[in-house]
């Protein structure tokens, strides 16, 4: 993975670890000015895991497969699919997305999560 993977046995601060943040695509912003940032810890049978954060404002997005846990901050995902009810999230958040699924995300305070995707 280069350097910015973990090695087994190595360990890293998810919390405080420093992202650089880039901004979402004009076509994806619904609000304010977002910027996102990920860092890809590893990957274990096939699966990337790592670190994303997105500053406030809204956004949409088509997800891939993944389960995530809220680290910091605060969000409302609104789903496109009207059999999936809308969420608010926070820390300990734990939350299953499913490929294809379109959302809105609405960051509230900046959202940094742990990926398993």
């Amino acid at each position: 993975m280069g350097t910015a993977g973990l090695a087994p046995g190595e360990a890293t601060d998810a919390v405080g670890a420093v992202l650089r943040h880039e901004p979402l695509p004009a076509e994806e912003v619904r609000s304010g000015a977002p910027t996102t940032a990920v860092r890809a810890l590893a990957e274990v049978g096939g699966v990337e895991v790592g670190i994303w954060e997105m500053t406030p404002g809204v956004a949409a997005d088509t997800e891939s497969d993944e389960v995530f846990v809220v680290l910091a901050g605060r969000a409302h995902i609104a789903f496109d699919d009207a059999d999936v009810a809308d969420l608010d999230v926070g820390p300990g958040s734990v939350v299953r997305l499913a490929e294809g699924q379109r959302t809105v995300w609405t960051v509230t305070e900046t959202l940094r999560k742990i990926y398993i995707a």
